[in-house]
C-alpha cells in the first residue's frame, strides 16, 4: 500500500496539518492519479470542523480534484498513463438502484461514496480527498479532463461547476428564458456563466452593491440589489428560474414572490437551520421550491465536455497546501473571487 503524503483534520478544533496515510494499491479497474490541483470548497471546511455532525477523523478533504494518470489496473479500458483526469465528490455507488441505472448516482438509495470522509462499500477502510499527492479510484467514476483547458481554473468545475449545471439543464435553461442567479460566490459565478452561455437572460440578485461590476464582467445582463426595495419589487413575478445559492440564511419567501406563474426556484445553497416557507409564496403562481445535489458522473462528464467546448472555467486564486487553514478563515469571511485552488505541488 502506497504511502502518499496529504493534509488532515484530526480533530474539529485543530488545523489542518501534514499527515501521511495510505493509498490502496490500485485493483484491476482502478485508475491512479498524481493529483496537481485540487479546489477548496465550502463543504471542506463543514466536514473538517464537523459543522454537520457526520467527521470521523482523521479527514483530508477535497473532491475538486485533477491530474495525470500514473496508472491503470489489467481491467481498465477507459484510461491510460499520462492521460489528464480528474475526480469530483463521488468514487462510489451501488451500481444497482433505480437512480445509479439511470446516471444520477449521487441520488443512490442504497448510499454513494463521496470522496472522502465515506466507508468504501466492502468496508475496507474510510475515503480520502485531494488534499494529498495521490488517489486511486474505479475508472468509472473518474472523469476526462481534455488537454486544451487551464487545468487548475477547471479544477473546481468537479463541484462547483456540476453543481450549478446540473439544475439549468434539468429545468431546461435556454434561449427566452429569464433567469435569477441568487447570490456571486464560488457557485454563483458558475451559475452566471452557465446561464448565460445557455442563452437565458441572466439577473444576478445580491444584497451587496460591491458585486454589481463583477456580475456584469462575468457576463449577467442586469443586476438586481436586493437589499433596495425598489429594486426587489420591480422584478417580482419576472424571473421563469432562479438558481438560489446562498448559504446563509436568508428569505424564500421575498425570492418565490420573484417568479412567474409556474416558476421554479431551486436551492444548491445549504442554509445551516431549516427556512420557514409560507404555502402562500408556492399556491400562487403554482411556483416550485426545489434542491439539486451535483450531478451524476455521466452529466459531469456532459458538463466538462461543454466547458471545454466554451471555454468556460471557474475563477480562482492559486495557494500553496500549506496556506490552506488561512483559506479557511478567509473562506468564511467571504474573502475569495471566487474559488481557491491548491497547487499540489506545494505539498
Amino acid at each position: 500500500m502506497p504511502a502518499t503524503k496529504s493534509y488532515a483534520a484530526h480533530s474539529a478544533t485543530t488545523p489542518l496539518e501534514p499527515w501521511v496515510l495510505e493509498r490502496r494499491d490500485p485493483k484491476p479497474t482502478d485508475v491512479q492519479i498524481e493529483i496537481q490541483y485540487c479546489g477548496v470548497c465550502h463543504s471542506d471546511l463543514h466536514f473538517a470542523r464537523n459543522e454537520w455532525g457526520m467527521t470521523v477523523y482523521p479527514i483530508v478533504p477535497g473532491h475538486e480534484i485533477v491530474g495525470r494518470v500514473t496508472a491503470v489496473g489489467s481491467a481498465v479500458t477507459k484510461y491510460k498513463v499520462g492521460d489528464t483526469a480528474g475526480i469530483g465528490c463521488l468514487v462510489d455507488s451501488c451500481r444497482e438502484c433505480d437512480n445509479c441505472k439511470h446516471g444520477e448516482e449521487q441520488y443512490c438509495t442504497n448510499g454513494f461514496v463521496f470522496s472522502y470522509g465515506s466507508m468504501e462499500r466492502d468496508g475496507s477502510g474510510m475515503t480520502y480527498g485531494g488534499y494529498s499527492k495521490s488517489i486511486v479510484c474505479h475508472e468509472d467514476f473518474v472523469l476526462k479532463i481534455s488537454d486544451n483547458v487551464d487545468l487548475a481554473a477547471t479544477a473546481p468545475l468537479l463541484c462547483a461547476g456540476i453543481t450549478t449545471y446540473s439544475p439549468l439543464r434539468h429545468w431546461k435553461v435556454g434561449p427566452g428564458m429569464k433567469v435569477g442567479i441568487l447570490g456571486l460566490g464560488g457557485l454563483g459565478h458558475m451559475g452566471v456563466k452557465f446561464a448565460v452561455s445557455m442563452g437565458a437572460e441572466v439577473t444576478m440578485l445580491s444584497h451587496s452593491p460591491s458585486k454589481q461590476a463583477d456580475a456584469e464582467r462575468l457576463g449577467a445582463h442586469k443586476f438586481v440589489l436586493t437589499s433596495d426595495e425598489a429594486q426587489a419589487k420591480s422584478v417580482m413575478g419576472y424571473f421563469d428560474f432562479i438558481l438560489d445559492t446562498v448559504s446563509a440564511p436568508h428569505d424564500y419567501n421575498m425570492y418565490l414572490g420573484m417568479l412567474r406563474t409556474n416558476g421554479v426556484m431551486c436551492c444548491v445553497g445549504v442554509p445551516p437551520e431549516p427556512t420557514p416557507v409560507h404555502s402562500m409564496s408556492l399556491v400562487f403562481g403554482r411556483h416550485t421550491l426545489a434542491g439539486s445535489l451535483i450531478g451524476g458522473i455521466a452529466q459531469t462528464q456532459e458538463m466538462l465536455d461543454y466547458c471545454a467546448e466554451h471555454n468556460i472555467v471557474s475563477d480562482i486564486e492559486m495557494i500553496r497546501m500549506d496556506e490552506i487553514n488561512d483559506a479557511y478563515e478567509r473562506l468564511l469571511k467571504g474573502d475569495v473571487r471566487y474559488r481557491f485552488v491548491i497547487d499540489m505541488a506545494s505539498l
